[in-house]
C-alpha cells in the first residue's frame, strides 16, 4: 500500500526525532504526541518567531497563568454551557464520534442526517444513537475531599481577561494594548482522528488586544494597508488589499485587518506555502459564542484538505463584561474628556447593614455590582448575577439618590481582537509544506527544507576524515558556535566538513571548509 504524504512525514518525523506517539510502549492513545529532540527545538523556534512578531513588532506584553482554571471563570465565559460538540454513539460497536465529522451532505443538519439514516458508523456500518452535546473540557478538582471544581483550560485567553484590571493599570490606563500568552490548552476531543492536527493536549499562542470600541484602528495599518491577502467568504475566493477589504466592509475594522496581516506575515516567515494559504470567514451560524466576526487562517494539506490553524476573532466586549457581571470586579476602562464635566445622575447607594446579614459572603460583590450599575427611569427592580444565577436585591438594601458630580471621563468596557494560534498545527504544516522527495541514482531521498528562522539545527560540523587534527578542529568550531548561542550538530563520521551557518536573517549564509583550511 502506497504511503500518503501524512504517513511519509510522520514516518520521517518519528525516525529523525521530531514527533513520537505518546505512551507507545503501552499501546498509545489518540490525541497525544511527544516532541523529540528536533521536534521540541522546532516547536520552540516557531513559538519564539511568533513572540518576535507580537512582543517586538507589535509591542505586546507577555504573561503566564495556570492551566487549571476554577469553574467560576469558565462558567462566566460561557465555556461550561457552550463549549460542546454533538456526539453520536454506535448502537453496535459503542464507539463515539463527533457528529459533524461524519456529515457528507453540507445541506443537512446532524439531526436531519440521522433521521434520514444517512449517518452510519465508519467502523461497523451500523446505525447511531440520537446526537447529544458533550462538553470538551477536562474536569478536575482543587484540594482534598470534594475540593473546588475546576477544569483544565480550553484556551489561554481567560487568564488574560481575569487579569485585565491589573494589566490596564500596568499600561498606565492607556488603550490600545496587547497581552500574549503561550502555553498548553486541553480539549477532550470525542474522536481525534487527524494525527497531530487534532490533539487533546496542545500548545497555543494567543494575543488579546484591548481597544476602545470607538477607535478600532491600528497605528501601523497605513504602513501595511496595500498588502494583498487571499480570502474565502464561503462562496468565492478572491485576493484583495487590506485597505479595500476594510473600505468595502469585507473585514469589519482596521484592527481586525491588521492582525490578519500579522498572521499572514508570521505564517509565511515560518515557511508555509503561500499557494496553500487562505483566510476563511466564519458564517453567522458557526461563530463562537463570544465572537462578532472571525476569520480562520486555513492551510491546505494533501491528505486532510483545508485546516484551520489560526482564528482571528473580534470578541467585542463579551469576556470582560461577563467577568464584571459574574465577579463584581471593576474592569472598566476610562475614556477621558478634553475638559471635566459636571453631570447629574442617579446612583445606587448600597446599605451594607442590610446587605451584610442578608447575603453574607456575597455582600461585598453585590455592593460593587450595584455601585457600577446604570440607573434608568424604566428600572423596576434590581437584579445581579451571582455564580450564574440571577438574584433579586430587595428594595430595603439600597437607596437611589440624585447626585451632581464633576467627572473627567466616562467608563466603558474595552473590546478585544484575538489572534489565536494552534502551534502544533502550524508545526505540522511547516513540515508538510517543506517536505521534499527526490531521486538520485535510483535512490529516493526525503528531506525537509525548513526556513532558517525555525530550523532546529543551524549548523552542521562534519570532519573530512576521522583523524585527530580534523576532529579537534571540528570540535573547536562546534564549541565556538555553541558559545555564540548557535545550535550546531557535530558528527565525526559524515565524510565531509561543511558549515551552513544560518543567522536570523531572511537568507542563510553558507560557508564551506575544506581540509582544515
Amino acid at each position: 500500500m502506497t504511503e500518503d504524504i501524512y504517513e511519509k512525514i510522520m514516518t520521517l518525523a518519528k525516525r529523525r526525532g521530531f514527533i513520537y506517539p505518546s505512551f507507545e510502549i503501552y499501546g498509545g492513545i489518540a490525541g497525544f504526541y511527544d516532541y523529540g529532540p528536533l521536534g521540541a527545538q522546532l516547536k520552540q523556534n516557531i513559538e519564539n518567531l511568533w513572540r518576535r512578531f507580537y512582543l517586538l513588532n507589535d509591542t505586546c506584553v507577555e504573561i503566564s497563568t495556570p492551566t487549571i482554571t476554577v469553574s467560576e471563570v469558565l462558567k462566566a465565559s460561557g465555556h461550561v454551557e457552550e463549549f460542546t460538540d454533538l456526539t453520536v454513539d454506535c448502537k453496535a460497536c459503542k464507539r463515539a464520534f463527533k457528529a459533524e465529522d461524519l456529515l457528507t451532505d453540507d445541506t443537512l443538519s446532524v439531526e436531519e442526517a440521522l433521521k434520514e439514516k444517512k449517518l452510519k458508523c465508519p467502523t461497523c456500518g451500523k446505525a447511531f444513537t440520537e446526537a447529544y452535546p458533550t462538553n470538551l473540557m477536562f474536569s478536575t478538582s482543587i484540594g482534598a475531599g470534594e475540593g473546588r471544581k475546576a477544569f483544565l483550560r480550553p484556551e489561554t485567553a481567560q487568564g488574560v481577561f481575569t487579569n485585565f484590571h491589573f494589566l490596564y493599570r500596568y499600561n498606565r490606563e492607556r488603550l490600545p494594548f496587547g497581552v500574549i500568552q503561550v502555553g498548553r490548552g486541553y480539549r477532550n476531543e470525542i474522536s481525534p482522528r487527524q494525527g497531530t492536527l487534532r490533539q487533546r493536549e496542545f500548545s497555543m499562542a494567543e494575543a488579546e488586544i484591548f481597544f476602545d470600541p470607538k477607535y478600532k484602528t491600528h497605528h501601523l495599518f497605513d504602513l501595511v494597508k496595500k498588502t494583498k491577502i487571499h480570502l474565502f467568504d464561503n462562496e468565492k475566493e478572491f485576493t484583495i488589499s487590506l485597505d479595500d477589504a476594510v473600505k468595502k466592509q469585507v473585514i469589519n475594522n482596521q484592527a481586525l485587518a491588521y492582525y490578519m496581516y500579522l498572521t499572514h506575515e508570521f505564517l509565511l516567515a515560518a515557511g508555509v506555502d503561500q499557494k496553500k494559504f487562505r483566510f476563511r470567514k466564519h458564517a453567522s451560524d458557526e461563530l463562537a459564542h463570544y465572537a462578532t466576526e472571525c476569520w480562520d487562517a486555513e492551510l491546505y494539506s494533501e491528505r486532510f484538505g483545508w485546516i484551520e490553524c489560526v482564528g482571528i476573532a473580534d470578541r467585542s466586549a463579551y469576556d470582560l463584561q461577563a467577568h464584571i457581571t459574574a465577579s463584581g470586579t471593576d474592569m472598566y476602562a476610562i475614556r477621558k474628556f478634553d475638559e471635566p464635566k459636571v453631570v447629574e445622575q442617579k446612583k445606587i447607594v448600597p446599605k451594607m447593614d442590610v446587605l451584610g446579614p442578608l447575603f453574607k459572603g456575597n455582600a461585598g460583590k453585590i455592593k460593587t455590582l450595584l455601585e457600577t450599575m446604570a440607573v434608568t427611569d424604566s428600572l423596576k427592580k434590581l437584579t445581579v448575577v451571582l455564580d450564574g444565577k440571577t438574584v433579586e436585591i430587595p428594595k430595603n438594601c439600597y437607596d437611589i439618590i440624585l447626585v451632581k458630580e464633576t467627572v473627567s471621563g466616562e467608563k466603558f468596557v474595552p473590546h478585544v481582537i484575538e489572534p489565536s494560534y494552534g502551534i502544533d498545527r502550524v508545526l505540522y504544516f511547516v513540515l508538510e509544506h517543506n517536505f521534499v522527495e527526490t531521486t538520485k541514482k535510483d535512490e529516493e531521498y526525503r528531506m525537509l527544507q525548513l526556513k532558517p528562522a525555525v530550523a532546529p539545527v543551524k549548523v552542521g560540523v562534519f570532519p573530512l576524515v576521522n583523524n585527530e587534527e580534523l576532529s579537534s578542529l571540528g570540535k573547536q568550531i562546534d564549541a565556538d558556535l555553541r558559545d555564540a548561542e548557535i545550535i550546531s550538530y557535530y558528527d565525526a563520521c559524515a565524510g565531509i566538513i561543511a558549515i551552513s551557518a544560518v543567522p536570523i536573517t531572511p537568507q542563510p549564509v553558507v560557508s564551506l571548509w575544506h581540509g582544515g583550511k
